[in-house]
């Protein structure tokens, strides 16, 4: 049975570690060619060697406008179409509202917002020859509920899922469908520092503070473990292909269930 990506192509950002990668090795294994990319050019490559040559790294940095409009153009050129779009690329971002800096908010709007506006942008056209794509969003349930991450953060999540809407109304006549994901408590390096963090850690120390994360994130929603990586790559998966082919401006929470939990309210004069 052919895969549920069989002929397309994608581009995921972020995708060197976390749910990029996981995303990255699943779209893979269901039959599309993808470009993935991201700041670590040595998990990237090793990434794309893995996956052998229906994969691409491309070093690229989402809060240039250059790099993003380089990334479409690179997947072009390498398999001459896009089929789908992952804006999957972010981190965090320090910002709450009794210290929030000028310089906080403008990275925060750059890599978690902008980001995603730009690649939208950059591949509506190519998506319009293809007859039409997916785009998906990685959003947050930050963006749904309180004390779910920063201010900032959190405020730029809810534009994100706000943004898909806009642009899969827009361009759902094109026959390009927007979504967001908004993932829950799921174990990632985001948590310590991210990506960039992790690179620096031995993979002793990621896997023992992944461990620990999920055993704290296995408490944090009714089902009994932690969300994965793969839990979200498999949401994207269904978003991509034509099994989802009549879902449009929809935000799909993939939490365990964490945003129907009651959260205490913070204390009085706490920040």
């Amino acid at each position: 049975m052919a895969g549920r990506l069989s002929g397309k192509v994608a581009v995921i950002t972020g995708g060197t570690s976390g749910i990029g990668a996981a995303t990255a090795e699943l779209f893979v294994a269901e039959g599309a060619e993808v470009l993935l990319t991201g700041r670590s050019r040595d998990k990237g490559k090793a990434l794309a060697k893995k996956l052998g040559d229906a994969a691409v790294y491309h070093e690229a940095d989402v809060t240039q406008e250059a790099d993003v409009k380089a990334t479409v153009d690179r997947a072009l050129e390498r398999f001459g179409k896009l089929d789908v779009l992952f804006n999957n690329a972010g981190g965090p971002t320090p910002g709450d509202v009794t210290g929030m800096t000028p310089e906080q908010i403008r990275y925060g709007v750059d890599l978690l917002l902008t980001s995603v506006a730009l690649g939208i942008r950059y591949a509506i056209e190519p998506m319009k020859a293809a007859g039409g794509g997916s785009i998906i969003n990685n959003s947050s349930i930050a963006g749904l509920r309180y004390r779910q991450g920063n201010v900032l953060y959190s405020v730029l999540k809810a534009a994100v899922s706000h943004y898909t809407r806009m642009a899969g109304i827009e361009l759902g006549p094109h026959s390009i469908r927007v979504n967001t994901i908004s993932p829950g408590a799921i174990a990632t390096p985001i948590f310590w520092g991210g990506s960039a963090r992790a690179n620096m850690l031995s993979d002793e120390d990621n896997e023992r503070k992944m461990q620990k994360l999920q055993n704290n994130l296995s408490r944090a929603t009714p089902l009994p473990r932690s969300g994965l990586s793969v839990d979200i790559a498999e949401a994207a998966l269904f978003l991509a292909s034509d099994a989802g082919s009549y879902v449009n401006c929809h935000d799909l929470v993939v939490d365990g269930g964490r945003t129907s939990m009651f959260m205490e309210p913070p204390a009085p004069g706490s920040s």
